[in-house]
Protein backbone atom coordinates (compact mmCIF):
# COMPACT_ATOMS: atom_id res chain seq x y z
CA UNK A 1 0.00 0.00 0.00
CA UNK A 2 0.99 3.58 -0.56
CA UNK A 3 2.36 5.94 1.73
CA UNK A 4 -1.41 7.62 1.10
CA UNK A 5 -4.14 5.59 2.57
CA UNK A 6 -6.85 4.51 0.57
CA UNK A 7 -10.64 3.86 2.18
CA UNK A 8 -13.41 2.35 0.02
CA UNK A 9 -16.49 4.02 0.54
CA UNK A 10 -19.62 2.06 -0.47
CA UNK A 11 -22.83 3.87 -1.55
CA UNK A 12 -26.27 2.45 -1.61
CA UNK A 13 -27.80 1.93 -5.15
CA UNK A 14 -31.22 2.20 -3.84
CA UNK A 15 -33.06 5.02 -4.66
CA UNK A 16 -36.66 4.33 -3.42
CA UNK A 17 -37.93 4.49 0.26
CA UNK A 18 -39.96 1.35 0.34
CA UNK A 19 -43.18 1.41 -1.03
CA UNK A 20 -44.00 5.25 0.00
CA UNK A 21 -43.06 6.31 -3.31
CA UNK A 22 -40.22 8.94 -1.80
CA UNK A 23 -36.92 8.88 -3.03
CA UNK A 24 -34.29 8.02 -0.42
CA UNK A 25 -30.28 6.79 -1.05
CA UNK A 26 -27.32 7.80 0.60
CA UNK A 27 -27.38 10.48 3.49
CA UNK A 28 -25.33 13.88 2.73
CA UNK A 29 -23.50 14.42 5.87
CA UNK A 30 -22.31 10.88 6.41
CA UNK A 31 -20.25 11.03 3.20
CA UNK A 32 -19.08 14.83 3.28
CA UNK A 33 -17.94 15.09 6.63
CA UNK A 34 -15.49 11.95 6.53
CA UNK A 35 -14.49 12.85 2.85
CA UNK A 36 -13.35 16.20 3.73
CA UNK A 37 -11.61 15.38 7.33
CA UNK A 38 -10.02 12.05 5.50
CA UNK A 39 -8.77 13.65 2.26
CA UNK A 40 -7.61 16.80 4.84
CA UNK A 41 -5.74 13.65 6.56
CA UNK A 42 -3.71 12.43 3.25
CA UNK A 43 -6.29 9.37 2.72
CA UNK A 44 -7.26 8.25 -1.04
CA UNK A 45 -11.11 8.13 -1.51
CA UNK A 46 -12.74 5.66 -3.39
CA UNK A 47 -16.64 5.58 -4.41
CA UNK A 48 -18.03 2.39 -5.24
CA UNK A 49 -21.86 1.14 -5.48
CA UNK A 50 -23.78 -2.39 -5.77
CA UNK A 51 -24.80 -1.26 -9.41
CA UNK A 52 -21.52 1.43 -10.36
CA UNK A 53 -22.91 4.54 -12.04
CA UNK A 54 -24.59 7.19 -10.40
CA UNK A 55 -25.61 6.42 -6.32
CA UNK A 56 -28.75 7.89 -5.68
CA UNK A 57 -28.77 11.18 -3.09
CA UNK A 58 -31.70 11.45 -0.40
CA UNK A 59 -32.92 14.37 -1.11
CA UNK A 60 -34.09 15.18 2.35
CA UNK A 61 -30.42 15.26 3.22
CA UNK A 62 -29.64 18.04 1.33
CA UNK A 63 -32.29 19.50 3.06
CA UNK A 64 -31.27 18.67 6.63
CA UNK A 65 -27.87 20.53 5.77
CA UNK A 66 -28.92 23.68 4.30
CA UNK A 67 -26.89 25.19 6.86
CA UNK A 68 -24.14 23.08 7.03
CA UNK A 69 -21.07 24.55 5.35
CA UNK A 70 -18.84 21.17 4.84
CA UNK A 71 -22.04 19.55 3.36
CA UNK A 72 -22.95 22.35 1.52
CA UNK A 73 -19.35 22.97 -0.43
CA UNK A 74 -18.91 19.10 -0.80
CA UNK A 75 -22.23 18.91 -2.34
CA UNK A 76 -21.67 21.82 -5.47
CA UNK A 77 -17.85 20.49 -5.39
CA UNK A 78 -17.47 16.80 -5.22
CA UNK A 79 -20.95 15.89 -7.30
CA UNK A 80 -19.10 13.89 -9.74
CA UNK A 81 -17.98 11.38 -7.39
CA UNK A 82 -21.12 9.92 -6.61
CA UNK A 83 -22.43 10.47 -9.97
CA UNK A 84 -19.62 8.18 -11.39
CA UNK A 85 -19.07 4.96 -8.73
CA UNK A 86 -17.63 1.89 -9.70
CA UNK A 87 -19.48 -1.50 -9.47
CA UNK A 88 -18.98 -3.18 -6.15
CA UNK A 89 -17.30 -6.09 -7.98
CA UNK A 90 -14.55 -4.34 -9.24
CA UNK A 91 -13.42 -4.26 -5.70
CA UNK A 92 -13.02 -8.04 -5.06
CA UNK A 93 -9.58 -9.37 -4.19
CA UNK A 94 -8.51 -5.94 -3.88
CA UNK A 95 -8.27 -5.68 0.22
CA UNK A 96 -4.58 -5.25 -0.31
CA UNK A 97 -5.13 -1.95 -1.90
CA UNK A 98 -6.60 -0.75 1.16
CA UNK A 99 -6.69 0.58 4.81
CA UNK A 100 -10.59 0.87 5.55
CA UNK A 101 -13.86 -0.07 3.93
CA UNK A 102 -16.80 2.29 5.06
CA UNK A 103 -20.21 2.48 4.43
CA UNK A 104 -22.70 6.09 4.66
CA UNK A 105 -25.83 5.29 6.05
CA UNK A 106 -29.37 6.86 4.54
CA UNK A 107 -32.23 4.14 4.28
CA UNK A 108 -30.85 2.83 1.04
CA UNK A 109 -28.69 0.81 2.89
CA UNK A 110 -30.98 -1.17 4.30
CA UNK A 111 -32.78 -2.38 1.33
CA UNK A 112 -29.90 -3.44 -0.71
CA UNK A 113 -26.51 -3.84 0.77
CA UNK A 114 -28.04 -5.47 3.89
CA UNK A 115 -28.42 -8.37 1.87
CA UNK A 116 -25.83 -7.73 -1.10
CA UNK A 117 -23.60 -10.85 -1.23
CA UNK A 118 -20.78 -8.81 -3.41
CA UNK A 119 -21.15 -6.50 -0.38
CA UNK A 120 -20.62 -9.36 2.35
CA UNK A 121 -18.27 -11.19 0.35
CA UNK A 122 -15.94 -7.56 0.64
CA UNK A 123 -16.55 -6.97 4.21
CA UNK A 124 -15.21 -10.56 5.00
CA UNK A 125 -12.28 -10.25 3.14
CA UNK A 126 -11.14 -6.64 4.84
CA UNK A 127 -12.01 -7.97 7.99
CA UNK A 128 -9.86 -11.32 7.37
CA UNK A 129 -7.04 -9.03 6.07
CA UNK A 130 -7.18 -6.57 9.49
CA UNK A 131 -8.95 -3.92 7.61
CA UNK A 132 -10.90 -1.16 9.18
CA UNK A 133 -14.46 -1.81 8.77
CA UNK A 134 -16.37 0.93 9.14
CA UNK A 135 -20.24 2.19 9.06
CA UNK A 136 -22.56 5.06 10.22
CA UNK A 137 -26.18 5.70 10.99
CA UNK A 138 -27.94 2.68 8.71
CA UNK A 139 -24.78 1.87 6.97
CA UNK A 140 -23.96 -0.95 9.44
CA UNK A 141 -26.96 -2.36 7.66
CA UNK A 142 -24.82 -3.79 5.54
CA UNK A 143 -22.77 -5.62 8.12
CA UNK A 144 -25.50 -7.31 9.57
CA UNK A 145 -25.60 -10.47 7.13
CA UNK A 146 -21.76 -11.01 7.21
CA UNK A 147 -20.54 -14.18 7.99
CA UNK A 148 -17.30 -14.53 10.17
CA UNK A 149 -14.54 -16.29 8.91
CA UNK A 150 -14.75 -19.09 11.60
CA UNK A 151 -15.38 -22.98 11.14
CA UNK A 152 -19.11 -21.96 12.91
CA UNK A 153 -20.38 -19.91 10.57
CA UNK A 154 -21.10 -17.35 13.36
CA UNK A 155 -22.27 -13.66 12.34
CA UNK A 156 -19.38 -11.43 11.55
CA UNK A 157 -20.49 -9.15 14.56
CA UNK A 158 -21.29 -12.24 16.81
CA UNK A 159 -19.69 -10.76 19.90
CA UNK A 160 -19.02 -7.01 19.16
CA UNK A 161 -19.52 -3.51 20.04
CA UNK A 162 -21.90 -1.78 17.79
CA UNK A 163 -23.91 0.88 16.61
CA UNK A 164 -26.11 1.78 14.64
CA UNK A 165 -29.39 4.23 14.26
CA UNK A 166 -31.70 3.78 17.27
CA UNK A 167 -35.50 2.56 16.95
CA UNK A 168 -36.31 5.49 18.22
CA UNK A 169 -34.66 7.48 15.81
CA UNK A 170 -36.14 5.76 13.22
CA UNK A 171 -39.75 6.14 14.65
CA UNK A 172 -38.89 9.61 15.41
CA UNK A 173 -38.05 9.87 11.97
CA UNK A 174 -41.62 8.08 11.08
CA UNK A 175 -40.20 5.39 8.95
CA UNK A 176 -40.16 2.68 11.81
CA UNK A 177 -43.07 0.48 9.76
CA UNK A 178 -41.78 1.61 6.18
CA UNK A 179 -37.87 0.05 6.64
CA UNK A 180 -37.60 -3.57 6.17
CA UNK A 181 -36.22 -4.09 9.91
CA UNK A 182 -35.02 -1.75 12.12
CA UNK A 183 -31.39 -1.71 12.45
CA UNK A 184 -30.93 -1.45 16.43
CA UNK A 185 -32.84 -4.85 16.75
CA UNK A 186 -31.42 -6.55 13.92
CA UNK A 187 -27.52 -5.55 15.53
CA UNK A 188 -28.64 -6.56 19.21
CA UNK A 189 -29.80 -10.21 17.21
CA UNK A 190 -26.68 -10.38 15.61
CA UNK A 191 -24.02 -9.14 18.25
CA UNK A 192 -25.56 -11.87 20.51
CA UNK A 193 -25.34 -12.51 24.11
CA UNK A 194 -21.72 -11.88 24.07
CA UNK A 195 -21.50 -8.52 21.76
CA UNK A 196 -23.56 -5.49 22.50
CA UNK A 197 -25.15 -2.32 21.22
CA UNK A 198 -24.32 0.76 22.43
CA UNK A 199 -25.97 3.89 22.14
CA UNK A 200 -25.94 7.49 23.40
CA UNK A 201 -27.86 8.98 26.08
CA UNK A 202 -30.10 11.10 24.25
CA UNK A 203 -31.42 10.64 20.80
CA UNK A 204 -29.66 12.75 17.90
CA UNK A 205 -26.15 12.48 19.80
CA UNK A 206 -23.13 11.78 18.24
CA UNK A 207 -21.81 7.69 19.45
CA UNK A 208 -19.44 6.31 18.41
CA UNK A 209 -18.04 2.65 19.21
CA UNK A 210 -14.57 1.71 18.58
CA UNK A 211 -14.04 -2.34 18.73
CA UNK A 212 -10.84 -3.20 17.18
CA UNK A 213 -10.77 -2.71 13.62
CA UNK A 214 -14.54 -2.15 13.59
CA UNK A 215 -16.14 1.28 13.75
CA UNK A 216 -19.55 2.06 14.06
CA UNK A 217 -21.22 5.18 14.95
CA UNK A 218 -25.33 6.02 15.72
CA UNK A 219 -26.40 8.81 13.41
CA UNK A 220 -25.24 11.57 11.25
CA UNK A 221 -24.12 13.71 14.33
CA UNK A 222 -21.27 10.78 14.50
CA UNK A 223 -20.20 10.43 10.65
CA UNK A 224 -17.21 12.96 11.58
CA UNK A 225 -16.34 10.64 14.59
CA UNK A 226 -16.13 7.75 12.74
CA UNK A 227 -13.96 9.36 10.26
CA UNK A 228 -11.55 10.58 13.11
CA UNK A 229 -11.41 6.66 14.56
CA UNK A 230 -10.36 5.47 10.54
CA UNK A 231 -7.90 7.92 10.77
CA UNK A 232 -6.35 6.62 14.26
CA UNK A 233 -6.84 3.10 13.56
CA UNK A 234 -5.05 3.76 10.20
CA UNK A 235 -2.71 6.40 11.39
CA UNK A 236 -2.05 4.23 14.88
CA UNK A 237 -1.58 0.75 13.27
Amino acid sequence: MSDSPKVLVVLTSHGKLGDTGKPTGWYLSELAHPYTLLTAQGFTVTLASPTGGPAPLDPSSIEAASSDAISQAFLTEQNALWESTAPLESFLGRADDFAAIFFPGGHGPMFDLAEDPTSQALIQEFASKDKVVAAVCHGPAALVGVKGSGAKGEAFLNGRAVTGFTNAEEEEAGLDAVVPFLLEDRLVQVVGKGGRFEKADEKWAEKVVVDGKLITGQNPASAKGVAEAIVQAVWGA
